[in-house]
């Protein structure tokens, strides 16, 4: 597991012990400088903590419907009527950001398979035509050797 996402579920647990409070402005500030220290001490992220840092602000933009240079936690603030409440919506729309991906590749696995079949489909589709173009030309081959057999009779 990544170094921010074990973080981020002991804050979940217990908040007031490494945030102060149940905040999510107070979350928002608690991972810039996390990320900042990290950064500092040249401690390389992982994929899906660069996945988090990039793609998070953005998602959570296109799930609220909104375009702004305000960050995710004032987005989550505007739809809820406490930092409380805006803490647990954060947690929520992490689950449901992290599975987002397994929901990606369930759905690139069954396109996969869909076009693997269709590929199939189409591979059997040629052969079954070769198989009657052969067995065309091969009837006929016996009509023209019938025909010939009849004349040289």
């Amino acid at each position: 597991m990544s170094k921010i996402f074990e973080i981020l579920e002991k804050i979940r647990v217990r908040p007031g012990m490494y945030i102060g409070r149940a905040s999510v402005s107070d979350l928002f500030h608690f991972l810039v400088g996390f990320k900042t220290a990290l950064r500092e001490l040249e401690v390389k992220a992982t994929e899906e903590e660069m996945d988090f840092y990039r793609e998070f602000q953005p998602w959570v933009q296109q799930k609220y419907h909104v375009s702004t240079s305000n960050s995710w936690a004032k987005i989550i603030m505007l739809h809820c009527g406490s930092e409380k409440e805006g803490l647990d919506a954060f947690y929520k729309l992490l689950d449901e950001f992290k599975n987002r991906n397994k929901n990606l590749k369930t759905k690139e696995k069954v396109t996969n398979s869909y076009e693997n079949i269709t590929e199939d489909q189409e591979r059997k589709r040629i052969i079954s035509q070769s198989q009657k173009e052969a067995v065309m030309k091969s009837l006929e081959m016996e009509e023209m050797q019938e025909k010939e057999d009849s004349v040289n009779l």
